[in-house]
């Protein structure tokens, strides 16, 4: 029977699981990581990682195999109006190194990377196995138990867990702190395609009328494909009744879009899943855990993009581990440093996208902005600096901004 006692349990082995368990090995930390499916696996996502993802990608010395990962590689953001007007945002004249360029990959290839990397350095990974309960001492999580893929019952136990194990987390189901907010909660379409015209190296968001309030994608991945979807908050679709296959087919076959899809064909149907918004700020830690990731709702409200967010609470949440195990005190008053930590960081951008998610629901806005866009330089650097953090994102809430467009 090997060893089942760790200074960290990590249920999931996704990005926010496999990066924490390379930012622990790191720090000296013992570590068993499991996670209920076998690697490779598909994971229903975008697929896209930013800048932000991209930052500890090269803080973990992994840029460069990620960029040898089959996909494609990211310098353009463009977005689309719904009166069709489209706007290329130019990564490339961003003065920070390392938002230069992003990637789409599928997640089953990224993910399966990530798992093998963190493979190597673990000191137990477990696939195939399901987490059944959270082992308590008092108020204090000191495990977990569940079953492996044999169905032999195994008690697993460590000083922290941290739950990494994506929106539908057992771990936060279990202690109490799932919950799921119409109002702060995406629903998204994927769909893979093949053939799709026009493919560069860029990313398209298209606020079109067929999905609006949502989004209508379009990211280019390795040899013709792309991943094809829509995502929209959950509380419209309850309220208009909406059927997202019924929005994404409207979108692809409308006047913009029917010729580059005249001779794609789907290599799958399409498939849904749930996008936890970073919008609510949500319970993430107690005496002896701490969430990573989906599931501790991290995801941005405007560009649902999770993965960024979720390696930085990968980061942060083994930083306050390791100081709390260093001071042999697991108690949820010293692990609340992993939550000012990670809102310091991400909280002010995630209240500032819930913005520009209510923004979204506007046409007339929509067509503005990129209208401006489209005409000036100015404008669309404006754009782009705040997309890497040179320009205040909050700008984009502020009503001078608008004016100081108008007059541009």
């Amino acid at each position: 029977m090997p060893e089942t006692h760790y200074d960290l349990v990590i249920v999931g082995a996704g990005p926010a699981g496999a990066v924490a368990t390379l930012y622990a090995k790191r720090a000296g930390l013992s570590v068993c990581l499991l996670d209920k499916e076998t690697f490779p696996r598909d994971k229903i996502c975008g697929d896209a990682l930013s800048g932000k993802a991209v930052t500890i990608l090269r803080e973990l010395d992994l840029f460069k195999p990620i960029g040898d990962l089959p996909g494609a590689e990211i310098h353009t953001v463009t977005f689309g109006s719904p009166d069709k007007t489209c706007v290329d945002i130019d990564l490339t004249r961003s003065s920070r190194q390392d938002f230069l360029t992003g990637f789409v990959i599928r997640r089953e290839i990224l993910d399966h990377f990530l798992f093998q990397r963190a493979q190597q350095v673990a000191d137990q990974t477990i696939e195939g196995f399901t987490v059944q309960d959270i082992l308590k001492e008092g108020d204090t999580v000191v495990g977990i138990s569940g079953k492996t893929e044999s169905g032999e019952s195994q008690e697993i136990r460590g000083k922290v867990v941290l739950g990494a194990d994506g929106f539908s987390s057992v771990v936060a189901r279990k202690l109490g702190l799932y919950s799921h907010d119409p109002q702060h909660w995406i629903v998204a379409l994927r769909c893979y395609y093949k053939d799709v015209k026009g493919l560069t190296d860029q990313i398209e968001l298209h606020y079109v009328d067929e999905v609006i309030p949502g989004y209508f994608w379009i990211f280019p991945l390795e040899e013709g494909y792309a991943n094809v979807g829509i995502g929209m908050l959950h509380e419209y679709i309850k309220r208009e009744n909406i059927d997202l296959k019924v929005a994404l087919d409207n979108a692809i076959n409308s006047d913009a879009f029917s010729d580059r899809f005249a001779d794609a064909q789907p290599t799958e149907e399409p498939i849904g899943w749930n996008l936890p918004a970073g919008s609510k700020h949500r319970p993430n830690h107690g005496n002896g855990f701490m969430l990573l990731g989906d599931a501790a709702g991290l995801i941005d409200p405007f560009t649902g993009e999770g993965i960024g967010n979720a390696f930085y609470s990968a980061k942060f949440g083994v930083e306050t581990a390791q100081a709390a195990i260093d001071a042999d005190d697991v108690s949820a008053s010293i692990l609340s440093a992993y939550d000012r930590k990670l809102w310091d960081e991400i909280g002010s951008e995630l209240k500032v996208s819930h913005r520009l998610q209510k923004i979204g629901r506007s046409r007339t806005l929509l067509n503005f902005v990129i209208h401006k866009a489209e005409r000036s330089q100015e404008v669309r650097d404006t754009i782009m600096g705040m997309m890497a953090n040179e320009v205040p994102k909050k700008q984009l809430t502020n009503p001078l901004f608008y004016l100081k467009l108008l007059l541009s």
